[in-house]
C-alpha cells in the first residue's frame, strides 16, 4: 500500500497542507517544532483511529478551529481510495471512503500503517496501558470489528463502574445489586471475547518478535511476551509482576504448569466470573471494576528477565523497535491491501551507527517508508531517495535523489 497524496486542513500546526508521497522512502525534514512528525501522525491516524502522541482528538485540532481534516490518496496495485476522516473538537467525528459517508470505525480497513516514535520506548518502560494500547490497535488493525469490540467493552465498563460507585455512596450491599449481575454477563461476555484475541495476537507477534530483536540488536537475547491477566488473579494494573503472577501462573510469577490453561473462550468466561465473584466485596468498597481486560498487562521479557525494570537502555530501544516491525510483519503476511505504510518517527537519531544501518536494511524493502528527521544526514543515505522540506507548518520542497 502507498500513500499518494496527503491533504490537511486545520490539523495541528497546518491551516492547509498538501504533499505527494511516492513508493519507497520519503524523508520529512525539518528542526524540531516545525511540523513533520504532525504529517507522519495524520497519516497512521486513518489506519489506527488515535494519535501515538495524545490519547484523545481534541489536540489535533488547530487552536482556533472548531475541526480538522485529514485526506489521504492511497493506492495498491491498480486499486485507489480516497479517506477523509473529520475530527471534532466537539461531537463525533466522522469518515468517508471515496466521498461517501462510513462510519469512523470503517477506515482501518482501508489502511494500514506501522508507525515508530520515541514515544514507543514508554510501550516497554511505562504503564500497563500504553502496551493494552499498542496491542489494542495492532489487533484493530488486523481485523477492523475489533475497534466496536473494545468500544462496547469501554461503555459497559463504564456504566458498570457507575453502578458501583453509585453503590459504594449509598451503601447499598448483597441482593439490593441484583442489577450489578446484569452489567457482569455484558463484561464477561465482551471481555472474554477481547481476552482471547489479545492472547492469540501475542501467540502471532511471539517468533516475529524474535526475528526482528535479533536483526536490530544483533544478539539473541530471546524476547518473549506474555498476557499477566486479572481473570487469573492479583491485579497487574495496580501490582509489582511478582505479585501479578504472568500468563496464569502462581504469585511469585513463575511460568504456570500449563502455558494452555484458561486461553478457551469457556475457560476465560469461567475464570472471569469466578474473579469477579471473589473481588466484589473489593469492587463495592473501592467503587472500582477491578478485574477484565482493562487491568490486565502485557508482559515484556529479554534473557528471561522482565524488560521494564531490567533491561539496559539499548535493549528496551531494541525491543520496541522489534514490536512495531513484527507488527508491521504481522499486517504484511495476511494483507490484501500489500505491504503497511511504515513510519519512522524521529527514530535515527536515537540510535546508534550499526542499529541504524541494520534498520534501514530491514525497512527498504517495504512498499513505502516515511522518515522524519531534525538531522538529514541522520538517515542512511539508503533511505534519502526523496526528501520533502517542512518548516513552521508548511510544505517548502520535495527532492528526489538524482534530480
Amino acid at each position: 500500500m502507498i500513500v499518494e497524496h496527503l491533504s490537511l486542513v486545520d490539523f495541528r500546526n497546518y491551516a492547509v497542507a498538501d504533499v505527494t508521497l511516492g513508493p519507497g522512502p520519503n524523508v520529512f525534514v525539518g528542526r524540531n517544532g516545525q511540523g513533520k512528525t504532525n504529517l507522519a501522525e495524520a497519516i497512521a491516524y486513518l489506519a489506527t483511529l488515535g494519535s501515538h502522541r495524545v490519547s484523545n482528538d481534541p489536540p489535533l485540532v488547530r487552536d482556533g478551529a472548531d475541526a480538522a481534516i485529514v485526506r489521504a490518496r492511497l493506492t495498491h496495485g491498480d486499486r485507489s481510495v480516497l479517506l477523509e476522516a473529520q475530527l471534532n473538537r466537539q461531537g463525533a467525528n466522522k469518515a468517508r471512503v471515496n466521498g461517501a459517508p462510513v462510519k469512523t470505525t470503517e477506515l482501518p480497513r482501508y489502511a494500514q500503517v506501522v508507525l515508530f516514535a520515541p514515544e514507543d520506548l514508554q510501550i516497554v518502560r511505562g504503564d500497563p496501558s500504553l502496551r493494552r494500547r499498542f496491542m489494542d490497535q495492532l489487533l484493530v488493525q488486523r481485523s477492523p470489528r475489533f475497534a466496536g469490540v473494545i468500544s462496547d467493552y469501554d461503555r459497559v465498563l463504564r456504566q458498570r463502574t457507575a453502578l458501583l460507585k453509585s453503590a459504594k455512596v449509598r451503601g447499598i450491599r448483597g441482593e439490593q445489586l441484583s442489577t450489578l449481575d446484569v452489567w457482569d454477563d455484558k463484561l464477561v461476555a465482551l471481555g472474554t471475547e477481547l481476552i482471547q484475541a489479545r492472547l492469540g495476537l501475542a501467540a502471532d507477534l511471539s517468533m516475529p518478535l524474535i526475528a526482528a530483536y535479533s536483526a536490530i540488536a544483533g544478539a539473541d537475547h530471546r524476547p518473549q511476551l506474555d498476557w499477566a491477566l486479572s481473570v487469573r488473579g492479583g491485579d497487574p494494573e495496580a501490582t509489582s509482576l511478582s505479585e501479578a503472577g504472568v500468563g496464569g501462573g502462581a504469585p511469585d510469577g513463575s511460568p504456570a504448569p500449563d502455558g494452555n490453561v484458561g486461553t478457551r473462550p469457556t475457560q476465560i468466561a469461567e475464570l472471569f466470573r469466578e474473579a469477579l465473584a471473589e473481588r466484589r466485596a473489593a469492587e463495592l468498597d473501592r467503587g472500582l471494576t477491578l478485574v477484565g481486560p482493562h487491568r490486565d498487562d502485557l508482559v515484556l521479557r529479554v534473557r528471561d528477565l522482565p524488560v521494564k525494570g531490567y533491561a539496559s537502555h539499548g535493549e528496551s530501544w531494541s525491543v520496541a523497535l522489534a514490536l512495531r516491525l513484527a507488527s508491521a510483519e504481522l499486517l504484511r503476511a495476511d494483507s490484501r491491501l500489500g505491504d503497511p505504510v511504515l513510519i519512522l518517527d524521529d527514530v535515527f537519531a536515537e540510535l546508534d551507527t550499526d542499529r541504524r544501518a541494520r534498520l534501514a536494511d530491514l525497512t527498504v524493502g517495504y512498499e513505502q517508508v516515511i522518515v522524519t528527521a531534525a538531522v538529514e544526514e541522520d538517515v542512511p543515505l539508503g533511505l534519502r531517495t526523496r526528501v520533502v522540506r517542512v518548516e513552521a507548518g508548511r510544505i517548502l520542497e520535495a527532492t528526489d535523489a538524482g534530480a
